[in-house]
């Protein structure tokens, strides 16, 4: 929609890696014509602005702004304007609006958001189409909850078990390096850890393991080699894994940390909630049939997209019984969004681009404590997104060896994972799954509940200008009332 943008090399200009602030700003009284021009374009450039869907009166585009200060103005139909709703001060060229980018630390290393989920690394910004929006009642939202609830809560984890299908444990006195290149060729994140000497699943091991291990090869002076890789077992790493946990994420969880778990006959609510408290991808689901829990079995990886595939499914039918399936997801407080300007972003949304470096990448991976970042161009497009996931291709031919993070870049680092088939997380051969803000929830959850697919990005019809993103832990969020 968006005919133009700030070019990142003029007065907007951002390292590559670093994080920027999406930031929409809105002219919401009419013209034909209306451009925006600022301190970030040095007031040489006027960034064409476009009506928005449903609402011609209403202007809008989004720029990447660095940290700081910055004055902007709007020029409307050949008229320097600003907006009065706005903070605004008068400066040598008059009366200019005005926004603070919050900084240096644009990504916080210590706030409480999923290990696992990109979508919380930014904040839901209000639009002002959505003031046209059917807004559903307060008793339509509590009645739907109350259905999803009632359904879950009659349902068990045994529900989600396939047919047919394998389920891969590994052994703790495997090699780490002959572990991640079964991750890569079984196509698979994570896998459970089974201890012969215990007798039972002590953890799981998933890409956060692998890059937290790349990074300490990287690291000078570091106790581990690439030789010693070679023979460094899963156990082994998995003590050591404490004081290096501590030193990136700064929040000094309890290393090692307990097997999250669940049993067949637990209902999927009390699964769903494990998932989300416990802030993990999935959970192994374990029978035994003694009282002291010996012997156990491992049936099954129970996942949120399993069990929205189960509430999908079941409502298919019958979509008019939840209210909130038809509700459009830019009118409803789920996701996370560009912030729009004027409002304060502590969490902003963070974009790469692909000249990145791989190590910058994995920074923000670790602080942020996300699965997965946008990958943009100059336009802020999307191109493709980088995931925790995609860090097992490096396993192929040995390349976590022949690398340096700093030097490899993150457009070269997707190439390598291109020959995995099928790549994990795509959806008919594709990687990024995406949304637009007004489509249903019904059909975000329909797109969300297959497997693989654990976030959609919500972009902007046509250009695929990066607006937002939705992944299961929102939707279940947002289902579950928490």
């Amino acid at each position: 929609m968006f005919s133009s943008t700030l070019d990142n090399s003029r007065g907007n200009s951002a390292a590559a890696g670093q994080v920027v602030t999406p930031t929409r700003f809105v002219w919401p009284y009419g013209g034909r014509r209306v451009y925006l021009s600022g301190s970030f374009t040095r007031w040489t450039e006027h960034v064409p602005m476009s009506p928005i869907e449903g609402c011609a009166t209403v202007f809008q585009v989004i720029c990447n702004l660095t940290p700081g200060y910055h004055q902007y103005k709007f020029f409307v139909d050949g008229e320097w304007r600003h907006d009065e709703h706005q903070p605004f001060v008068t400066a040598n060229g008059g009366v200019v609006n005005t926004i603070f980018i919050t900084g240096p630390d644009m990504v916080p290393t210590g706030f409480n958001s999923s290990n696992m989920d990109v979508d919380d690394f930014s904040q839901r910004a209000a639009d002002p189409s959505q003031e046209s929006t059917p807004r559903m009642s307060g008793g339509d939202l509590e009645m739907s909850r109350h259905r999803i609830s009632a359904l879950l809560s009659n349902r068990t984890a045994y529900e989600l078990l396939p047919e047919s299908g394998k389920v891969i444990a590994l052994d703790v006195n495997l090699p780490v390096k002959q572990a991640f290149h079964i991750l890569y060729e079984q196509g698979i994140p994570l896998a459970p850890l089974w201890d012969f000497g215990k007798g039972q699943f002590v953890g799981v091991l998933g890409p956060l393991d692998f890059i937290l291990i790349l990074r300490e090869l990287g690291t000078h002076g570091s106790n581990l080699t690439e030789e010693e890789l070679e023979t460094h077992t899963i156990a082994a790493w998995k003590e050591g894994k404490a004081h290096i946990s501590r030193q990136y994420d700064g929040i000094g969880r309890q290393y090692p940390r307990p097997l999250v778990q669940v049993g067949p006959y637990d209902n999927l609510k009390d699964v769903a909630l494990e998932i989300l408290q416990n802030k993990v991808a999935a959970v192994p689901v374990i029978y035994s049939s003694l009282q002291d829990g010996s012997y156990p079995q491992l049936l099954h990886l129970a996942s949120l997209s399993g069990i929205l595939k189960c509430i999908c499914r079941y409502f298919r039918h019958s979509s008019s019984s939840l209210p909130i399936l038809q509700q459009p997801i830019c009118s409803i407080p789920l996701g996370s969004w560009v912030p729009r300007i004027g409002e304060s972003s502590s969490k902003p949304l963070a974009t790469l681009r692909p000249n990145a470096s791989l190590g910058s990448a994995l920074t923000l991976l670790v602080q942020a404590q996300v699965s997965s970042i946008p990958v943009v161009d100059d336009n802020d497009s999307l191109i493709d997104i980088y995931s925790r996931s995609d860090i097992t291709a490096l396993a192929k031919d040995k390349a976590y060896a022949q690398i340096h993070l700093d030097d490899m870049t993150v457009h070269r680092a997707l190439q390598l994972g291109q020959d995995a088939s099928p790549p994990y997380g795509s959806l008919n051969g594709q990687r990024c799954q995406m949304c637009l803000r007004s489509d249903s929830l019904g059909k975000v959850m329909e797109r969300l509940a297959n497997p693989g697919v654990r976030r959609l990005v919500i972009v902007e019809a046509g250009s695929k200008r990066v607006e937002g993103i939705i992944s299961l832990s929102d939707v279940f969020r947002f289902l579950l009332g928490l």
